[in-house]
């Protein structure tokens, strides 16, 4: 059957830049997908997206003009039913075949076959393959329907009396297999031939295509477009560098993908300009300029080799003309009051102190249930003085509190009301104006971060008391009133916040215990309970477990530690690398096995069993050698525990491995005398304190 390249492409109105890069890759992936479902595309196949910020393509190696023939089988009925006593069709059968478009003689050719208990009759017939159009129909509209499209647009066609609904109004639909034109109807548009290259460039409007192969091509050399995103994307990346490189000086461009994707949705045929605007302005902090050109103006600020922000930036234009001077004037022009702005707030903020703000977040809401920001200072700074004290000397409790007093100062900032995101930044600028130092300054800023997986830690002791601080009392706050993280939604960024403190205390090897510092800040909301504190450090743990394993620990030597809830987290890592330790040791297996059973042994022990021996009650060899074993090894396993050596402890212990199997052959724990029962059991609780130090044993156990 012949084989050709199918290209299809919607030529629309401006798509949304942000959601262009999806839209490319559904719309191509979809259509790949069901032109296989219908056996018209092979597994050889291959499919190349196109997207640009007026066109929707893709190009399918390999499809045939037609699919295959299909067998098909379909039950109908049980024989019981179909078939009288004589082996002729009944009435029902009868009816079943005329309306598959076959009569009574069919019967004899039906195929009986078992059908759970009872013997069935089936009709066996052919499909014949779908045509390209049928089945491109199909696959078009089901690439169609499943767009990931932000928000639907409803627009009339042309006949002024229908309407269609989709993300832009579509112009033009090509369907080529080959260089015939394949007869498809879309959004109310017929598939021809014929798009439309750059909008002023281009040097045919329409621009017909030759064939599909040709398509790439002819909209690069005739309609002046690179329809493919990702080419257009690297074509985009090494103007810049080139642009970057010419400045001089180390320059480089600002390093950011996804301003990077959305110019690249923002053009059909790049043309990197270089442009300046006036030194005065960079006496603003650098963030606030570099957000403004980025935000408003999609603009690349350029940053010298230290990775200072220059007085030159990297505009992306759409057109190529001759002489470029009227798009960088016209830039440069643009981007002036949008610096001066940001100039006049920075100077406007810095006329009042931080510490006179304060009191204005009296007035902010921060939650319904939680009070104002104002409320919600007073309890980060309750929480910070705690953990300053804590950890260091009062000097630090006092920089904290200080820290935690103004954190939230800059949010009644102009600068900050303008750009969000500059929030705890504009704190710190702010605070070195006022005089407070680069302690409490760097604190302010950082009491943020860590904001994203792999982002940094706050560079100072204050910093980390002031951001613990913070998380934990967002996280004891909503989950007092019962605002926990559902499935996805996370819409607090509760899921961050634990990531956050976990980091903190893991990575700075903080002696801070997890269960005190969740009971301290839950102590400040009236609506927590003994279940909330359950709740948010189990919450907590889920999220050091993911972390762990996304580590590369396996979910049983995770389970193992955690199974204890280690308070000090810091010593998580010593605790995992014990573990694998101890599992390389031959003693391993049986001990892991043996702990279980111990486990097991202690839960199902009536009355309860306290961990205490009486050596006089030890009647049975093994059971006097296995406490002779214990009273030599299990001080030495505990005095390396305490020094922090969980290692060496856990590989100490596994010497108990030959008087515990014995004792287990030997020794029966659940004697008939009560007091020996008793001693019995005190024996193994006493081993499984001495074992489970570390971490659960038993959680090793196959």
């Amino acid at each position: 059957m012949t084989k050709k390249n199918l290209l299809v492409e919607l030529f629309v109105e401006e798509l949304p830049p942000k959601a262009l890069k999806k839209l490319g890759e559904a719309f191509s992936g979809t259509l790949l997908e069901q032109l296989k479902a219908q056996g018209l595309a092979t597994a050889e196949s291959k499919v190349t997206a196109f997207a640009s910020p007026r066109r929707l393509g893709a190009h399918v190696t390999a499809v045939a003009a037609q699919g295959a023939d299909k067998p098909l089988s379909q039950k109908l009925m049980p024989v019981s039913v179909g078939l009288d006593a004589n082996g002729q069709p009944t009435p029902a059968l009868v009816k079943k075949l005329q309306s598959l478009g076959a009569d009574a003689s069919a019967a004899a050719g039906l195929k009986r076959a078992m059908d759970g208990k009872a013997e069935a009759l089936f009709y066996e017939s052919t499909a014949k393959g779908a045509t390209l159009a049928e089945g491109l129909q199909k696959a078009l509209g089901e690439a169609i329907a499943k767009l990931p499209i932000p928000k639907v647009m409803t627009y009339q066609l042309a006949d002024g009396w229908s309407d269609v609904k989709f993300v832009r109004p579509a112009h033009r639909l090509v369907a080529l297999h080959g260089d015939q034109v394949v007869p498809v109807t879309a959004l109310g548009l017929k598939a021809g031939n014929q798009t439309e290259g750059h909008r002023f460039e281009s040097t045919k409007a329409p621009l017909p295509i030759g064939n599909a192969d040709a398509y790439e091509s002819q909209m690069l050399e005739e309609g002046r477009v690179i329809a493919s995103f990702d080419k257009r994307r690297a074509e985009i990346a090494k103007q810049l560098e080139a642009a970057a490189q010419k400045v001089g000086g180390g320059a480089k461009p600002v390093d950011d993908d996804a301003l990077l994707d959305e110019v690249t949705a923002l053009v059909e045929r790049p043309n990197v300009l270089t442009c300046e605007f006036e030194r005065e302005f960079l006496g603003v902090p650098q963030e606030c300029l570099i957000l403004t050109m980025k935000a408003n103006q999609k603009y690349f600020p350029l940053l010298d080799a230290q990775g200072k922000l220059t007085n030159k930036f990297l505009v992306v234009s759409n057109i190529r003309p001759q002489d470029a001077s009227a798009v960088t004037g016209g830039n440069e022009r643009v981007v002036r009051p949008r610096l001066a702005d940001a100039k006049f707030f920075f100077d406007q903020d810095r006329k009042k102190p931080l510490a006179a703000r304060v009191a204005g977040l009296g007035k902010v809401v921060y939650h319904n249930k939680l009070g104002t920001q104002g409320e919600r200072i007073e309890r980060v700074r309750a929480i910070a003085k705690v953990i300053g004290a804590q950890l260091g000397s009062d000097a630090l409790a006092q920089h904290a509190d200080r820290a935690a007093e103004l954190a939230k100062a800059d949010l009644l900032t102009d600068m900050v009301g303008e750009f969000p995101e500059l929030q705890g930044t504009m704190g710190r600028y702010y605070a070195l104006h006022d005089g407070l130092g680069a302690e409490i300054a760097d604190a302010i800023e950082d009491h943020y971060k860590p904001r994203f997986a792999g982002d940094t830690l706050p560079r100072n002791d204050v910093g980390i008391v002031v951001a613990l601080a913070d998380k934990l009392e967002t996280l004891a706050g909503l989950f007092a009133i019962g605002q926990l993280p559902t499935g996805d939604k996370d819409p607090f960024a509760l899921r961050r916040h634990a990531l956050g403190i976990v980091r903190m205390l893991m990575e700075r090897d903080l002696k801070l215990d997890l269960g005190a510092l969740v009971k301290e800040a839950l102590g400040l909301f009236p609506q927590a309970t003994d279940q909330t504190a359950q709740q948010l450090t189990t919450f907590i743990y889920e999220r050091l477990a993911g972390q762990l394993r996304e580590q590369g620990y396996s979910a049983q030597e995770v389970e193992a530690v955690l199974a204890l809830q280690p308070q000090r987290l810091g010593d998580v890592a010593k605790r995992l690398a014990a573990v694998r330790a101890f599992a390389s040791l031959p003693e391993a297996p049986a001990l892991a096995a043996a702990n279980k059973r111990i486990g097991n042994i202690l839960k199902k022990a009536e009355g309860g069993v306290q961990a205490r021996v009486n050596e006089s009650l030890l009647k049975e060899s093994a059971e006097q050698a296995l406490f002779a074993a214990m009273k030599d090894i299990t001080p030495r396993a505990d005095a390396q525990f305490q020094s922090g050596d969980h290692q060496a402890s856990l590989q100490t212990l596994a010497a108990l491995r030959t008087p515990v199997d014995t004792f287990f052959d030997d020794v029966m724990v659940n004697a008939d005398d009560a007091q020996l029962r008793a001693n019995r059991l005190g024996l193994l609780a006493t081993l499984h304190g001495a074992m489970n130090r570390v971490a659960d044993l038993s959680k090793l156990a196959a």
